[in-house]
Parts: C-alpha cells; sequence; structure tokens
C-alpha cells in the first residue's frame, strides 16, 4: 500500500457503509459507558489527578475537559486520563486479531479533540471514529506480525488517534505522515505478557498510546519531523493494509459483557451456560475442570488484592460468577476483592491450558468447562466461544443490560440521555457536541 493510499483513506471522504457508522456509534456510546463505570477507580483518579496537575495547557484553544470530572487540562491530558480510566476498567471493546483495544484510545482522542470544535457534526465525528478504527487494527495486525514480542496496545493504537487527530484537524497529507511516524516511534513497546504476570494499573499501555497519539499530532502541526510509520510503510506491511476501505474490521470489534479480561470470557460464558441451564450453585458442586487457551491459562491464579489482579484473573472471575451470578465493576475493587464467599469457591477451579484452544487463538478465544457435582453427576459445556463479538453476539438485552450497569451512577436522566445517542448521532442534524456536553460533570453524588 502506498501512503498516498492512506492519506486519501484518511483525510477524504471514504465511502463508509451505514453499518459501519452504526457500529462506530455503538462502540463509543460502549466506551463512554465504560468510562461512566470507571469514574471512581483509583486508577482513573490518579490518572486525572496528574493531567490537572501536570499536564495543562495555557491557550484555552488547547484546553479540554476531563471526562466525568470537570476540571480542565491540555487536550493530550484530557486524552490520556480518559484512556488509562477506561483501560483500567477492563470491560471496553477489541478486535481479535489484534489482541487488543482500539476504542479505549480513539474514542477519549475523540472527545478531546472535539471540544474545541463545536460545529462538529454527530455523523462526521462517527466517521472520523469508524476511520481511526481501521487504521489503528491494521498497525497491530502488522506490528503483531512483524516482531517477535507480543506488545500492549498502547504500542499501536496510538496511530489510529494520530489519523483520527489529523482528520478532525483538517491537516495535510504530509502532516499526517509526520504524525503516524512520531506516535509509532513514541508508542510504549510495553510488553503484554509482562502486564499479565505482575497485573497493575499499567494494563494495557492505552493511556500513553492516547497520549502519544494526540502529542503527534499536535507536534507535526508545528513542524516536528518524524520517519514514516513503518507499520504502514515498510514493504511487508503491504499485505496487512491491502483491504483498507474494503474489508470494515469495525464492525468485527467485540462488546464486553464482563469488566474482566476477554481471555477470561469464554470459560466465563462456559460456566454460566452450564449452571443456567441445569439450575445449580456453588453447594451442589465438587470441583470444575476449565480448559482453555495458553494465555487465558495465565491469568493471575491466586485471591487478587488489587484491582488490576481481578480483572486479570481467570479463577477470580469465575469464583466470582459461581457466586453471584455476575460480575460488575463492584466486584473488582474494594469490598469485592475481600468476599470471603469467592475465596472459599477458588478452590473448586481447575484451570489448564488445551491445544486445540491455544491453535485458535487470537482469531478466537474459546473455551470449555466441566462440572463435577457432588453425586458424581458430569456436566459438560463443550466448546464455546467467548460472547460479545461475530461469532457470539449479545442481545441488545445484555447490551443494554451492561449499559445500565456501567452508568448506575449517573442521574437517570443523564443515563437516558447518554445511552440514546447511540441513536442521535448518526441523524444529520446531530451536533457531537450534545454527547460531549454529557460527560464533563463528575457522576452522581462524587466530586472530582
Amino acid at each position: 500500500m502506498t501512503f498516498d493510499k492512506l492519506a486519501t483513506f484518511v483525510l477524504d471522504d471514504p465511502h463508509v457503509p451505514e453499518s459501519a457508522v452504526e457500529m462506530a456509534a455503538t462502540l463509543l456510546i460502549d466506551t463512554l459507558a465504560v468510562a461512566a463505570g470507571a469514574a471512581d477507580m483509583e486508577a482513573g483518579r490518579i490518572a486525572r489527578d496528574h493531567a490537572a496537575r501536570f499536564m495543562g495547557a495555557m491557550d484555552e484553544q488547547d484546553q479540554a475537559t476531563l471526562l466525568f470530572d470537570g476540571r480542565k487540562s491540555s487536550i493530550i491530558g484530557a486524552g490520556f486520563a480518559a484512556a488509562t480510566q477506561i483501560d483500567n476498567l477492563d470491560a471496553h471493546d477489541g478486535y481479535n486479531p489484534t489482541k487488543g483495544h482500539i476504542g479505549c484510545a480513539v474514542v477519549p482522542a475523540l472527545c478531546a479533540f472535539a471540544e474545541t470544535m463545536p460545529d462538529l457534526s454527530g455523523r462526521e465525528a462517527l466517521l472520523a471514529l469508524a476511520m481511526s478504527y481501521e487504521v489503528a487494527a491494521r498497525a497491530a495486525i502488522t506490528l503483531h506480525a512483524t516482531v517477535s514480542d507480543y506488545h500492549t496496545s498502547g504500542a499501536w493504537n496510538g496511530l489510529g488517534v494520530a489519523a483520527l487527530g489529523c482528520r478532525l484537524r483538517k491537516t495535510d497529507a504530509t502532516v499526517l505522515r509526520h504524525a503516524l511516524g512520531i506516535a509509532e516511534y513514541h508508542g510504549p513497546r510495553s510488553q503484554m505478557m509482562r502486564e499479565i504476570a505482575n497485573p497493575s494499573m499499567l494494563h494495557d499501555g492505552s493511556g500513553m498510546g492516547t497520549l502519544v497519539g494526540i502529542m503527534a499530532v499536535l507536534q507535526a502541526e508545528d513542524g516536528f519531523a518524524g520517519a514514516p510509520a513503518i507499520t504502514a510503510e515498510a514493504e511487508d506491511a503491504a499485505p496487512y493494509w491491502a483491504d483498507l476501505g474494503e474489508n470494515w474490521t469495525i464492525e468485527q470489534n467485540y462488546i464486553k459483557p464482563y469488566p474482566i479480561c476477554r481471555w477470561a470470557h469464554a470459560a466465563i460464558d462456559a460456566l454460566g451456560l452450564l449452571l443456567t441451564e441445569h439450575r445449580v450453585g456453588v453447594d451442589d458442586i465438587e470441583r470444575v475442570e476449565v480448559h482453555t487457551f495458553a494465555e487465558a491459562a495465565a491469568l493471575f491464579p491466586g485471591m487478587p488484592t488489587t484491582s488490576s489482579q481481578a480483572q486479570y484473573s481467570l479463577a477470580f472471575a469465575l469464583a466470582t460468577r459461581l457466586v453471584h451470578g455476575e460480575i460488575g465493576p463492584a466486584h473488582v475493587q474494594n469490598d469485592g476483592l475481600r468476599d470471603g464467599r469467592v475465596a472459599d469457591a477458588l478452590s473448586l477451579f481447575s484451570i489448564h491450558e488445551e491445544p486445540r484452544h491455544s491453535r485458535r487463538f487470537p482469531q478466537g478465544r474459546w473455551s470449555d468447562v466441566t462440572i463435577h457435582l457432588k453425586g458424581g453427576q458430569q456436566l459438560s459445556s463443550g466448546d464455546v466461544h467467548a460472547k460479545g463479538g461475530p461469532e457470539a453476539p449479545m442481545s441488545a438485552e445484555e447490551f443494554e443490560a451492561k449499559m445500565q450497569t456501567m452508568t448506575r451512577d449517573l442521574d437517570p436522566d443523564r443515563r437516558s440521555r447518554l445511552l440514546g445517542m447511540c441513536e442521535r448521532l448518526v441523524e444529520p442534524d446531530a451536533l457531537f457536541s450534545e454527547c460531549l456536553n454529557l460527560l464533563w460533570d463528575p457522576v452522581a453524588g462524587r466530586g472530582s
């Protein structure tokens, strides 16, 4: 692929299928709902405080409001804080071949850039968002295919941020080329499995991916030169970009039912199917065998002491689902980490890598579960794919339930208006500011 083709796709008006525009609206509202659900979590609070203290801007045109907070920082700081906040509640969208996440970077960037664009239409915001998903997805796939380490999403989703910023700010192709190069060069080449082994607030690196992506646009506008992005322009990258503008990968993103690492979801779904179908509970179970892919089997094994450990744990997620019948933000923080019933249930689970599931990763997320009842009966799920993507979509009712859970701390009118933006923003007369105005005040009953 030539850079000219990429520049035309980013800066001009590509033909975006209406289904992709509608999916962009859905993923936007899903991501913003997660931001609301994460507003009072420690990592988000620290990130917002940091942005307010150390990442200010002198000129009003360079400022943006911290989401669900109300304070001001620079555009860079607002994007960083929101992305870090979302990244630390692992309920946001993803795309299987990337082995990571796009929305948690590009949605905060959209909100930060758009605040200085009061006339930005809802449709143009969604077109820019859809385009940025396509750029980020291909940067990710190229990086995974051409280097040996498995890097976090922050290593590549900054390119989607840079593309989005250049489109919104109507730069020329030269600025875009430098911005992509700067974003790629400074993108955090953080090792994902290192974070899996030692879960922390670093999470998937998307806070820094967003920061460098926004900064790259602003630097390139000022004339700062960056080397060409090899994940977009190198000869061996060409096959991964060949279908740009033809295959809209945004429509293949998944939406997560639970605020837990996606790797755990197939096993959670398999367990849930058995519990619901056979109406058994924790008191009926002698032990549970879980067979999954290698990466999922490597998730944190014990009772977590931090929210990061909880969100990167398979056994804890399964025990929570078994005891409580659901997994929500309250279960992965504070009192949820001191739940004696969940701690007791952990001993019921044994987790094993299954080669056939490993062979299907990252294109799929598969697991199977066998429950051994105290009476000797065995209940087997068969192979189950994680719910939420094209392979096993969430129902409208399941999506609505997730939205209600994530926005539970917003007052009812604000919640209703925010969730209604999924349909409102695709209308011809909608302005994106209608959505932004719902995002700045703190959640109900909380200060910044």
